[in-house]
């Protein structure tokens, strides 16, 4: 959630709907229309304005503007690159992290069909899991995907798909199909819940969010295997990251409320009919073309990046949602999880309940009773508008009923901000909407200046098995995860069966 409040936001966290119809009920109810040896010399920072075009030993790096000056495709990318950044959080500064994904992209580049080609790689300050491209070589992934990705090969799959988009000029064909002026290779997780969101996202970012098609997608994958089979990676490394974002998906699907237009899957064939090819390919690929996946060293690089939301956005720990830079935060109840997303805090919970938490500037002379009465919340009942203090904080709380739910609006004004919690109660539900709500809004509190000062991001943290160790007692160690060793086996590719080996390496999240 934005820490500027009354104002949305258009980038954070990983876009989920909210389950079932519940969450979206609550948008009615609210009225919102909501990845080196050898290669020092080449940075991965989105803002820095060299890369190194040719890695040959003969040939010096040159810039990436003068390797693109002749490149019409260039334009549109130079033109959509601020709005990326500003879409995700700026670009991700990490001068370890940086050194070990422009390996994988030096080695990519120098195994390329177009050699001549240069490309400008970003990691993105995001925990969305996404990857894509523009025109003109630009290249985006998100910090989220690399902390999926196990391994160097899997990175420059993903990596590799991308290049292959560019190579096969997929950006500009949609372009012209399309026939938009601005238009992004690929923006995967920015697809909100609905057409009215959506255009906001679209105004905001002022991006247009399109995908390739079907057979261009299968293009990218087999030009992207080929890729880094010559480039001397694992050619399986395709599916086995696919066969990751599969897990996720699922795994998020299980315990937070689910989108069908979720992350990179989404906007790409289906995973099993893309892993069956991908496995295809990397067969006919490995009996001469083996490759390395090159483990120890990408996990030493992402050793300590940021995982998760930054301060910026708040935390998520368990059920608890706390915000270091407004100073605040709430609990929701057992069974209920948290998903922190572009426009609100939302919960969803057992039997179609879900909870939106999200804030608003309001002058402080403006009363709240007036302020709940204005409009903004559909189908509410006059009657039921009742003023309360909570931790000494000024609050009103309404019932409102729309369609098949009953829905507790609550509103707590700190200063010039008012807080938002709207419960959404199915009508027929046995649960009491009212009761819910006054539980979640009743652990709204400000946090003290040594409470936010504790506060700390979570990161990747690389740990050594011991002799005895399981996934049970290394997953122990993780902090502010819910369901722990499922977390646990994801990061690590590691199946419902599968046991961990002493003397291995294996991701955490820790502070």
């Amino acid at each position: 959630m934005a820490s500027a409040l009354g104002t949305s936001k258009s980038q954070s966290g990983l876009r989920w709907s909210l389950r079932g119809v519940a969450l979206a009920a609550l948008t009615m109810a609210s009225g919102c229309t909501t990845i080196s040896a050898g290669l020092d010399s080449l940075s991965a920072d989105a803002q820095s304005n060299s890369i190194q075009t040719n890695y040959a030993s003969t040939r010096q790096p040159i810039t990436f503007e003068t390797a693109q000056a002749d490149d019409p495709q260039s334009v549109i990318g130079k033109s959509q690159h601020p709005k990326i950044l500003a879409a995700y959080g700026g670009a991700y500064s990490d001068p370890k992290l940086e050194q070990t994904i422009a390996g994988i992209v030096g080695k990519l580049a120098a195994a390329t069909d177009d050699p001549n080609r240069a490309y400008r790689i970003t990691i993105l300050n995001s925990p969305n899991i996404n990857a894509f491209a523009l025109p003109g070589g630009y290249i985006y992934v998100t910090r989220g995907l690399l902390a999926l990705a196990n391994d160097s090969s899997e990175v420059a799959a993903v990596i590799g798909h991308e290049m292959g988009h560019i190579t096969a000029n997929h950006g500009i064909q949609r372009q012209q199909r399309e026939q938009a002026a601005e238009l992004a290779s690929r923006v995967v997780s920015e697809v909100l819940d609905n057409e009215s969101a959506g255009q906001i996202a679209l105004a905001k970012g002022k991006l247009n969010l399109a995908r390739f098609s079907r057979e261009q997608e299968f293009q990218a994958d087999n030009l992207g295997i080929h890729h880094i089979a010559r480039a001397g990676y694992d050619p399986f490394a395709a599916e086995r990251f696919l066969q990751a974002m599969d897990a996720y998906s699922r795994m998020r699907n299980a315990f937070q409320a689910k989108n069908p237009n979720l992350d990179f899957l989404a906007t790409h064939p289906s995973a099993p009919e893309r892993i069956k090819r991908a496995d295809k390919i990397a067969h006919a690929l490995s009996a001469s073309s083996p490759g390395v996946r090159d483990r120890d060293r990408y996990l030493a690089g992402i050793d300590g990046m940021l995982f998760g939301d930054s301060a910026v956005e708040g935390y998520v720990r368990g059920r608890t949602f706390l915000h270091p830079g407004l100073g605040i935060a709430f609990t929701v109840p057992e069974g209920f999880s948290l998903d922190n997303t572009a426009e609100a805090v939302l919960a969803t919970g057992p039997g179609d309940t879900a909870i939106r938490f999200d804030g608003v500037a309001l002058p402080e002379n403006r009363s709240l009773v007036d302020y709940v009465k204005s409009g903004w919340i559909g189908g509410l009942e006059p009657n039921s508008v009742r003023e309360k203090r909570i931790h000494g904080l000024e609050a009103v709380s309404a019932t409102a009923r729309g369609g098949d739910y009953t829905f507790d609006v609550t509103v707590i004004r700190l200063g010039g901000q008012v807080y938002r919690f709207l419960t959404a109660v199915p009508s027929t539900s046995t649960l009491d909407a009212n009761a819910m709500a006054a539980s979640v809004a009743d652990s709204f509190h400000q946090l003290s200046t040594e409470e936010q000062a504790a506060l700390k991001p979570l990161r990747i943290r690389i740990v050594q098995a011991r002799p005895g160790d399981t996934t049970e007692t290394i997953s122990a160690k993780m902090i502010g995860i819910e369901n722990k060793e499922d977390m646990f086996r994801l990061l690590n590719e590691l199946g419902p069966d599968d046991a961990v080996k002493a003397g291995e390496r294996y991701k955490i999240v820790a502070e």
